[in-house]
């Protein structure tokens, strides 16, 4: 069990995402990083759908009422328990009583507190997320306020001793200012001018404040058509960037409506979709053309960088092993 004891909103229950049933008008949600997300798991040996608390507003303090192995993954940020400062992207064990503070971020915008056996929420359509549109999922369906508890899952032996090298590190992403995503031209491409599609890849697209989980509206000189067109809705994923009649685009997120009728000019794939959930309000985006084939194969180096976390995540949890007399980790798995 853990207690809010400080929050702002914004802050939920979040896990891989609710599948399944876009077809009913229910949203995926979910959360923004899943590249941060799956980490968090992996280095405290979690099912890899167990649900964790999605941070993205600022201080974050909790209490921890049990002995809890738990780590901060998708920021860079001063994080103290019982003020002895840790490390962002590394296990950590607490004891019954232990206040953990999460400070503004320095890098990222989302912060997931990830704890030993996940965030034990009532399981809702298939997926602890909290779908905040239609009041469901998560912790009753809302933003966590201070004075709540949050049952967590069975804990094992505690962890603590190693950690992760944030993806930005391993996957040798460049620290510009500018967030660079790849994107592969959609449907309605050709339905744009000519000079409005060497724009969008030419241009450095400012996220404005108007942005949220649902989407990220995009501030630049307005795409426009080659003329006015009416489509019939269609079926909405994560990435998909849409055009509206002012010409700015609006990428949509894990909050996105199930059906749209605006223009697609481009999707952004799914391996940057993370970096997408990383970026702040205010800061540029740019996209770099693609194709599907290259898209694919993109996925090959996040899916190499966890595999080789979840080695050394498991040779730690054996060393821990050793250290505890041969006591599982945790006990609804196998030494």
């Amino acid at each position: 069990m853990i207690t809010i004891l400080e929050t702002a909103p914004l802050n939920t229950v979040q896990d891989k995402g609710r599948s399944g049933y876009r077809n009913l008008g229910v949203g995926t949600s979910g959360v923004m990083d899943p590249l941060a997300f799956q980490v968090g798991n992996v280095l405290l040996d979690n099912d890899p759908s167990a649900a964790c608390i999605e941070v993205q507003t600022f201080p974050f303090v909790i209490r921890f009422d049990d002995i809890t192995s738990f780590a901060v993954t998708g920021i860079d940020a001063p994080i103290a328990l019982n003020g002895r400062p840790i490390l962002p992207w590394s296990v950590e064990t607490a004891a019954p009583g232990d206040v953990l503070h999460v400070d503004m971020p320095t890098v990222g915008a989302r912060g997931y507190l990830c704890v030993a056996g996940g965030i034990d929420v009532p399981v809702v359509l298939g997926s602890r997320s909290t779908q905040l549109r239609g009041s469901f999922g998560g912790h009753e369906g809302r933003f966590l306020a201070v004075g709540d508890q949050i049952a967590t899952g069975p804990q094992g032996a505690p962890l603590s001793g190693y950690g992760a090298v944030p993806p930005t590190v391993a996957l040798g992403l460049a620290k510009d200012e500018t967030v660079t995503l790849r994107a592969i031209p959609a449907t309605d491409y050709l339905l744009f001018t000519e000079s409005a599609r060497q724009r969008f890849w030419e241009t450095a697209w400012r996220i404005t404040p108007q942005s949220n989980r649902v989407g990220y509206r995009l501030s630049g000189t307005p795409l426009t058509l080659i003329k006015p067109v009416e489509l019939r809705s269609y079926g909405i994923v994560s990435g998909i960037i849409q055009v509206p009649p002012a010409g700015e685009p609006i990428v949509q997120l894990a909050e996105a409506n199930t059906a749209g009728g605006y223009p697609r000019i481009a999707t952004v794939i799914e391996a940057d979709l993370w970096c997408l959930g990383q970026a702040r309000i205010g800061r540029s985006i740019r996209f770099v053309e693609c194709d599907h084939q290259a898209g694919v194969a993109a996925t090959g180096a996040a899916a190499a960088y966890l595999e080789n976390l979840r080695s050394m995540a498991d040779y730690y949890r054996k060393s821990t092993l050793r250290r505890n007399g041969g006591a599982s980790p945790r006990p609804d798995r196998p030494a």
